[in-house]
């Protein structure tokens, strides 16, 4: 992120700045050790559109005075030109790079003086761009992330710095077999889709990128009728009310982009790649399409998921590839549901000479949770953990901010936080099996290993 470069690029803070940082820090993790968990039943926030369009959610949280603004950009980098992929992340990366009225340097300055955060990041859907400081600061926190939503100037000596670091961690990128091994499933499962490049896209798209590009993007997308704007914090919502309007007041609307929600091609067969690395194991990624975030059956999907391969040391993949055939040290499967259908897989590293092996028993556990009921126990299990699990991901000021921004914006409504325990408890063993029959497909999916091949001797 661009508060971690500017560590960097700048001189050392002076002494005085640094006690003042270590108090503040002192303060906040302090705060939150003392935080109470999150009842999720109690999470009913305040919600408002403003004249300009911008949707605001107030959550009070009057036990810590720790204040989380957090913008959701409802443009993320499945709207970069294919042949630009990368700009919706250049962008973000930009934003706190200079303003109008701010350099880099002074924003990272005023930001660092009183412990606070600031900075953005883009997702395949999005992009957040967030302030974490305490209460007795709020008013710079607006003034701060309004400045860098409002008014970047992407400086031309920015664009050239900051797109030629992200070129580097593609680089480093490309040296990661996991990394690799996913480039290329996406590659196969979203051909001609916008979710198939990277993020942070690859070293020709972004290096056809120009600072025209990354001016046009932003006036385009970055409207106030495009943000979420979440504040969790200790103030009432109509103090938060009014420092909303004095911030972000002025900021003009504009129109918003069509969007085309488009399905992934269907695999229809077997479709693999083999990448050759001199490796003494093969990373295997295995899965096709999967499903959307509002997909009805997202909650089953959960539970079965669960049970085959998110569950950790009590799934079926780790209980079968790990414990008993000792082919791997860790497996997992993954359901990544977004705004449109995203993708299912699993991915897993083994030795070399039992590739082959892995690949089988991958295939093997989705054609047996489809074929068979899941055990009573093995349901309990997985529902008793995700219910259970459920308030952590709720237990600070900025998952809150988080989790309130993307259930508005996949349109789940606020009874989300209380219904998710009794949507996961209505999961029965039958819909488990019937979700692993329609969502899994053991005889069509796109297989991706990275390793010695020629040695591994790959059948598919």
């Amino acid at each position: 992120m661009a508060t971690d470069r500017r560590l960097q690029k700048h001189h050392p803070p002076s002494l005085l700045s640094i006690r003042r940082w270590r108090v503040t820090v002192v303060a906040l993790v302090l705060c939150a050790l003392c935080a109470p968990p999150s009842d999720a039943a109690d999470i009913s926030p305040t919600r408002f559109t403003t004249s300009n369009g911008m949707t605001v959610l107030v959550l009070e949280q009057h036990f810590l005075p720790i204040v989380e603004i957090h913008a959701l950009i409802k443009a993320g980098s499945a709207q970069d030109p294919t042949e630009k992929a990368g700009l919706a992340n250049l962008v973000a990366g930009l934003l706190d790079e200079g303003t109008t009225t701010r350099s880099s340097k002074q924003l990272a300055e005023q930001i660092d003086f009183v412990g606070g955060s600031l900075g953005a990041q883009a997702d395949e859907d999005f992009t957040t761009a967030s302030a974490r400081i305490l209460k007795k600061d709020i008013d710079l926190g607006f003034t701060l992330l309004a400045d860098v939503l409002q008014r970047p100037v992407f400086p031309k000596q920015e664009f050239d710095r900051v797109r030629a670091q992200i070129l580097g961690e593609i680089t480093s990128d490309n040296d990661d077999p996991g990394h690799v091994a996913m480039k290329a499933f996406n590659q196969l499962v979203f051909q001609n889709h916008p979710y198939r490049w990277p993020v942070n896209g690859t070293e020709e798209t972004l290096g056809k990128i120009t600072l025209a590009d990354v001016q046009t993007f932003y006036a385009k997308e970055y409207l106030p009728n495009q943000v979420i704007l979440t504040i969790v914090c200790d103030v009432t919502a109509e103090q938060a009310t009014a420092l909303v309007q004095t911030h972000f007041g002025s900021w003009k609307k504009g129109a918003v982009q069509s969007r085309t929600a488009k399905k992934p091609a269907v695999i229809d067969k077997k479709v693999a790649q083999l990448i050759e690395k001199d490796l003494t194991q093969s990373t295997i990624v295995i899965g096709h399409s999967g499903i959307s975030r509002t997909n009805p059956d997202f909650y089953a999907v959960t539970v079965m998921n669960h049970v085959l391969g998110a569950g950790g040391f009590s799934s079926r993949l780790m209980d079968t590839i790990r414990d008993k055939q000792g082919l791997a040290y860790g497996i997992t499967s993954h359901y990544d549901a977004r705004l449109m259908p995203g993708s299912f897989w699993i991915n897993l590293q083994t030795r070399t000479e039992t590739t082959n092996q892995a690949i089988n028993g991958v295939l093997t556990e989705m054609k047996t949770i489809r074929e068979a009921p899941v055990s009573d126990q093995e349901l309990a299990d997985a529902k008793a953990f995700l219910m259970g699990s459920f308030p952590l991901r709720l237990d600070s000021t900025a998952k809150l901010a988080q989790v309130l921004a993307q259930v508005e914006f996949f349109g789940l409504g606020f009874d989300y936080f209380s219904h998710y325990p009794k949507w996961i408890e209505r999961v029965t063993k039958e819909d488990v099996q019937r979700v692993a029959r329609q969502y899994l497909d053991p005889q069509r999916y796109a297989l991706v290993v990275v390793g010695n091949i020629a040695k591994a001797k790959v059948r598919h």
